[in-house]
């Protein structure tokens, strides 16, 4: 990071009160650093723009309690898929399959419960174990048989899908057991006394705006400690003040509704995981390096295809979560569940930020692609625009974030 935009604490200050960015006022400090940083502030100032836009012409229906829990869950599982993708696009690959999958893990889990009554805890472990099965065998033939992902999870998209209907004989079955049905449906219990909120979701949100604060404060001390660049002061605080006021809106809202739904703490989970390990760990280390620059990771002794395994193993399992996901919500295994969630998976690791290259995305960026895409269906929704216009305006979105990669390489590469 260059160091017009970043300090190293302590800096001393100019004489006069001035800051240590050369002279320059916050404003041009923060627009510097937004700049210095567009791919990763690109998309979330995008998803901003789209949530006042479509708020404003909603009449301020788009961000009801009720619809921000519709929202959340409506998109969770292709969050869920899409935290996956990006896992697959960084190290280089694709995979087609995953809508196919998750229907035929609804339809694996509805055979189950409904028409050999295995208890539901047990069936969700055997629908886990499935998705790795897959997920371990395309990504065999991928890393060891030198087969192509796209030609490989071409054939997982037609073979699940296949699969999914010889499962459920063409017909819809169901209802799910209650237990089952609460993942894709259910909220955390109401306990405590009554406050109008729901209490859980408050202590949720207070504990999680805490760990951000502690988080980000120690983050900074370290990097301080080492002598690395850190952001401004004012900029730092800003950016931690705007964080820990989106966690309590979205913890106020949904704590006046229903509370949060299962499925949020499920992401939350996700998120956190894998962001850490993407962060922290040498197998994220790994994910990046095949993807950036495959021949310099053979030659620093990276396992690329034991990574890359692993990977599609991962996906697999990811895909399994979130066809239990939807068929939960659906409370019913359809034939036709599914249907272009590999593309709405694809198209939100895109928008978040993946490079089409490999070995640029980040776990946030998905979640943040996802977003773009569920406020845009669900604020077109609410405007009552059809589903042709609706797919004209996502391709649309697709393709500005693809162009947005490409014009920031040629940017950097300048």
């Amino acid at each position: 990071m260059s160091t017009d935009v970043t300090d190293k604490t302590p800096a001393a200050a100019p004489p006069g009160g001035g800051s240590p960015s050369g002279g320059r006022n916050f404003v041009q400090v923060v627009f510097g650093f937004i700049a210095q940083n567009r791919r990763q502030y690109g998309m979330l100032i995008a998803l901003l723009l789209i949530v006042l836009l479509f708020q404003f012409w909603t009449g301020g229906d788009l961000l009801l309690p009720r619809n921000v829990s519709n929202l959340v869950l409506q998109n969770s599982y292709i969050l869920i898929l899409a935290i996956g993708m990006m896992l697959v696009i960084i190290a280089g690959h694709i995979d087609l399959s995953v809508g196919s999958l998750t229907a035929f893990i609804g339809a694996f889990a509805a055979v189950l419960t409904v028409s050999h009554h295995v208890p539901w805890p047990v069936a969700l472990v055997l629908c886990l174990l499935m998705g790795a099965v897959a997920g371990s065998i395309q990504g065999f033939l991928i890393a060891y048989g030198g087969i192509p992902s796209f030609i490989v999870t071409l054939a997982g998209m037609l073979l699940f899908r296949g699969l999914t209907e010889i499962l459920l004989k063409g017909q819809t079955l169901g209802p799910f057991p209650n237990g089952l049905q609460k993942i894709g449906n259910g909220f955390l219990p109401a306990v405590g006394p009554n406050t109008n909120y729901h209490n859980i979701t408050l202590l949720l949100g207070i504990v999680l705006a805490a760990s951000v604060v502690w988080q980000a404060v120690r983050a900074r001390r370290r990097q301080q400690e080492f002598s690395l660049d850190v952001q401004p002061k004012g900029l730092f605080y800003g950016l931690l003040a705007a964080q820990v006021g989106a966690i309590i809106w979205l913890t106020l809202t949904l704590a006046s509704y229903n509370g949060a739904p299962i499925v949020l703490i499920i992401l939350g989970v996700l998120v956190v995981g894998y962001g850490y390990v993407m962060r922290n760990s040498v197998f994220g280390r790994h994910i990046y390096a095949i993807g950036g620059n495959l021949p310099a990771a053979k030659l620093s002794g990276v396992k690329d295809k034991k990574v890359t395994f692993y990977v599609f193993l991962n996906m697999g399992v990811l895909a399994a979560l979130a066809g239990l996901v939807v068929a939960s919500r659906l409370n019913a295994a359809s034939p036709k569940a599914g249907l272009n969630f590999e593309l709405e998976a694809i198209a939100s690791s895109f928008i978040g930020g993946a490079s089409m290259s490999g070995g640029i995305g980040t776990v946030i960026g998905a979640i943040i692609g996802g977003l773009v895409l569920g406020v845009l269906n669900n604020g077109m929704n609410l405007l009552g625009v059809g589903t042709d216009w609706q797919q004209v305006i996502k391709g649309l979105a697709l393709l500005a974030a693809v162009g947005f990669d490409v014009w920031n390489k040629r940017k950097s590469g300048s």
